[in-house]
């Protein structure tokens, strides 16, 4: 099998219209007041109702979008977001725009269960860790654009130029998409299950060491690093504030795309997870016997980002079918936005505690964490291997 690259390329590129779909509100935000006014502090709501129905319906999601057809899926998300990107760009009533906010949600989350799932079908496993280690970058390439393309367009023209352009990224992908991508080898759709079956597959994907490893590990990915960026800022020292936050991120992919794909090549996604786990509490360490150390805040970047590409890579490792892998791909986005959700007030709650001290103790457990649950899974392959053999 050969690497179809051109197709994966394009596949990364609606992922960006994908994280877009944060980016263009959350890089905006300070202007959102402009159109609303009247919000107040539910202005709020115009991120967090995106990531809500992942949080909800993450897994779920994986096992509705392989019964419903993976390109069907895609292309449907992808028409669907350039329709809402559309209808917020007329500057609907609040309550409105929130209902929006809410069905690009729907989109969100099927893009970002389909599209990791074709990219990694099209690629030959010797590639499947660049390629996954590519998409693992979507998001933060997404804001970087939408910082340097996005927030010029709104000075000049205002925040619906923003949401118009979003909307005319995705149709264009939906288009080129519609003529180039064929089918996972499906025919009709099978019948969706019911709201018991549903339940039934939630428990049985989250009790599977190999449809659960990816999930689980990125639960602890996403709770240390949005937690990290966001309240380490003020106990930075102010010369060193502004080049170490904007350095964090690009360092992260950085690492993901130069040491994280060249480990790929000769070790296992799942154990260049927890390098990258274990490499980061090492990080913490040294956050807490000198705070703050600016290098120590890049040393840590660095180590994230093997566990960012690695992380999407271990999905098709553990999970050979592409309905196996929508269903891990499934929990990865529910255990992401969980990690969100809780990293950013749990990490506030405890600095209010504690103060700095808690944030290389907190991080550091849950790095710890996300290792010790990576080697329990991977404790359980094995032990399942063992005994399947004899």
């Amino acid at each position: 099998m050969k690497t179809n690259f051109p197709l994966v390329f394009l596949l990364w590129g609606a992922g960006l219209g994908a994280a877009a779909q944060y980016a263009k509100v959350s890089v905006v935000f300070d202007s959102l007041p402009e159109l609303y006014p009247e919000a107040g502090a539910a202005l709020g709501l115009a991120v967090s109702l995106v990531g809500a129905v992942g949080l909800v319906l993450g897994v779920v999601a994986g096992i509705l979008v392989a019964r419903a057809g993976f390109r069907r899926t895609l292309l449907l998300a992808l028409w669907g977001g350039a329709v809402l990107s559309a209808l917020q760009a007329l500057v609907p009533p609040f309550v409105a725009f929130l209902a929006l906010r809410l069905l690009e949600g729907v989109s969100h989350l099927a893009l970002v269960v389909a599209l990791p799932t074709f990219i990694a079908q099209l690629s030959a496993p010797a590639h499947r860790g660049l390629t996954l280690t590519l998409w693992g970058t979507f998001f933060g390439v997404a804001f970087a654009l939408v910082a340097a393309l996005g927030q010029p367009l709104v000075a000049r023209y205002g925040v619906p130029a923003l949401f118009l352009a979003h909307a005319a990224y995705m149709a264009s992908f939906a288009l080129v998409l519609s003529r180039v991508l064929k089918p996972l080898g499906q025919g009709v759709p099978e019948a969706l299950p019911g709201f018991g079956a549903l339940m039934a597959q939630h428990v049985a994907i989250y009790c599977s060491p190999n449809l659960s490893a990816p999930g689980f590990g990125w639960l602890f990915y996403t709770f240390c690093f949005v937690a990290v960026l966001t309240v380490l800022p003020p106990y930075l020292p102010e010369a060193a504030r502004f080049w170490v936050m904007a350095a964090m991120p690009l360092l992260s992919i950085f690492s993901s795309m130069t040491l994280g794909v060249a480990l790929l090549r000769f070790m296992p996604a799942v154990r260049v997870t927890i390098l990258g786990f274990l490499l980061a509490v090492l990080t913490m360490v040294w956050l807490w016997a000198v705070p703050a150390a600016p290098l120590a805040c890049l040393a840590l970047a660095l180590a994230l980002g093997l566990i960012q590409g690695s992380g999407f890579a271990s999905v098709p490792e553990l999970n050979q079918s592409a309905d196996a892998q929508a269903q891990a791909n499934g929990a990865m986005a529910q255990m992401g936005n969980l990690g969100n959700t809780l990293g950013t007030p749990v990490m506030v709650a405890a600095l209010a505690w504690a103060g700095y001290a808690a944030l290389p103790l907190l991080i550091g457990a849950m790095l710890l964490a996300g290792a010790g649950v990576h080697l329990w899974l991977a404790y359980r392959r094995a032990r399942h291997s063992f005994s399947s053999d004899r």
